[in-house]
């Protein structure tokens, strides 16, 4: 006599989708879900046909191997868009942003201080003080440039051409 010969195959099989279903809220990954939803497919088949123990093992694997490569090529079709990519990319949300330097640019190396944050910056020589913007970065490396005074009035880019 084996170990599940007493239980109930169709509730074993419910209970693993509802803990599999249920660790996906808690840990979401969007893995869980689809194993979840093979083993309530497994207690389906379990419920209205009279198999083995071990041939439910094997359609639950068949049901799991179906359901996370659906859903794969699904999500490589529709991805999910995030409504902000930039979350966890913190250089990436400084590009634009203006920045004070804190340890003069030498050699194209030195600080700069964002609020209360000081980031190591890359970009032409610049004595402390001196304020710049972030163009971009490589890495947890801000790259810095002077700032845009193309929409300052009077400005060399921005100035009325000159009569003749």
């Amino acid at each position: 006599m084996g170990f599940f010969d007493g239980i109930d195959h169709v509730w074993l099989w419910l209970i693993l989708g509802a803990v599999m279903l249920t660790a996906e809220l808690i840990a979401p990954g969007y893995f869980l879900i689809w194993l979840g939803l093979a083993a309530f497919a497994t207690a389906l088949v379990a419920g209205v046909a009279d198999v083995d123990f071990a041939i439910q093992v094997l359609t639950f694997a068949v049901f799991s191997g179906f359901s996370v490569l659906a859903a794969r090529h699904w999500l490589t079709l529709y991805p999910i868009e995030s409504s902000d990519p930039l979350m966890n990319d913190r250089g990436g949300r400084l590009v634009g942003e203006s920045v004070v330097v804190s340890r003069a640019i030498e050699g194209g190396s030195g600080r700069v201080r964002h609020g209360d944050s000081e980031w190591i910056a890359r970009g032409d020589d610049a004595p402390a003080g001196t304020r710049l913007v972030v163009t971009g970065h490589d890495g947890v490396v801000l790259l810095v440039g002077p700032p845009d005074t193309s929409h300052i009035a009077g400005s060399p880019t921005n100035s009325p051409p000159a009569l003749p």
